[in-house]
């Protein structure tokens, strides 16, 4: 049976054919209407300044998307606070903390905490307030994470990533497909960062390019094509391994995140072999009842080794799973094509801060 993640993909799609699956989509699209109004309105609200921008005191440089799912995101903020620090900035990290409460950590959160100890994490769902911790706490500049679509916090720089395996969202507004605003949002972007380019065709990028120019009009901006790589394993108790532990094992594969294919995809890929594989939705908390079936099903196909992601193993006990042994892939973000243009956007905000 297809997880409720996979289901819904497959209808917004059009995967699922037949009379129902035509009616769901039909009240999907009405429900778009209200929505896309709603979200144009409060766009237009911010464009003609009738909604008020706030300002930190300290360079923000945000990182978002236009569609709900993984995009890839994580690696870039990685990426983003390991050059500012060296650099010589202070960074630190604000999101809103998706699905949690005071004082609790967001999956993001938990992930980059592995990835990144020494940068500091603060959510708050006011992220005016979040920055304003952040800066009193020393930093010199803020990443704000998931933050296109949060306005009330002026940025310095707005990065937007695009996942080349599904760029658009099926083209549609939610509920109706998987956009969070009209793709003609982009025009706010300073630079637009491809991700995962290297699971599609040059033909393909090349497509997604001319799209975006379409609803950039005149405007040129930057645009950078990167690839998310594996750079080592972690295990569940927190040990780092090289990747070579998975060559000519039989894995078992499972995710709770936006878009599990790519990840799907680098589990099939030799020199190890995927023998099974499941996905939960975005976010998915882990029961004693996931981890007894996860088990089970890792047993039963024969695998070696139970896979997942960074962002999954944070939210696991430190046994991982009974009776099997679990690792996570670490993620790391290359760029396929030159970074010098988005280094160049960066030390314009250096440049700026010390004016």
């Amino acid at each position: 049976m297809l997880p409720d993640a996979e289901r819904f993909r497959r209808l917004i799609d059009g995967r699922q054919t037949g009379l129902l699956p035509a009616v769901a989509r039909a009240g999907l699209a009405a429900a778009a209407v209200p929505y896309g109004a709603a979200v144009s309105l409060r766009n237009l609200a911010f464009d003609s300044g009738l909604l008020a921008v706030e300002r930190a005191t300290v360079p923000v440089i945000s990182v978002g998307n236009l569609t709900v799912g993984g995009t890839g995101k994580t690696p870039l903020v990685a990426w983003l606070a390991k050059q500012s620090a060296e650099h010589g900035w202070r960074p630190a990290i604000v999101s809103r903390g998706y699905g949690v409460a005071a004082g609790e950590r967001s999956d993001e959160a938990a992930e980059l905490e592995l990835l990144l100890p020494d940068v500091p994490h603060h959510a708050a769902r006011r992220r005016i307030e979040a920055a304003v911790a952040a800066t009193a706490s020393g930093a010199s500049l803020i990443i704000l994470d998931d933050g296109f679509q949060h306005r009330r916090l002026a940025r310095d720089l707005n990065l937007l990533v695009i996942d080349a395996t599904d760029p658009f969202g099926c083209s549609r507004l939610l509920p109706r497909g998987l956009l969070r605003e009209s793709v003609a949002g982009m025009r706010r972007a300073d630079a637009i960062i491809l991700t995962r380019s290297d699971r599609v065709p040059v033909k393909t990028r090349q497509q997604i390019r001319a799209i975006c120019q379409q609803h950039l009009g005149l405007r040129q901006i930057p645009w950078l094509e990167t690839e998310h790589r594996p750079r080592e394993l972690r295990a569940a108790d927190g040990r780092c391994l090289p990747l070579k532990t998975l060559e000519g094992r039989r894995l078992f594969g499972f995710a709770g995140i936006g878009n599990p294919v790519p990840f799907r995809g680098l589990l099939e890929e030799p020199p190890h072999q995927l023998v099974g594989f499941t996905s939960f939705p975005d976010h998915h908390p882990y029961s004693a009842d996931d981890l007894a079936k996860l088990s089970q099903q890792a047993v039963a196909s024969g695998a070696d080794l139970a896979v997942t992601t960074l962002k999954d193993l944070v939210k696991l006990p430190r046994e991982g799973l009974p009776g099997m042994p679990l690792l996570a892939v670490v993620i790391g973000l290359a760029f396929v094509s030159d970074p010098a243009p988005l280094e160049q956007l960066l030390l314009r905000v250096r440049q700026n801060a010390k004016d």
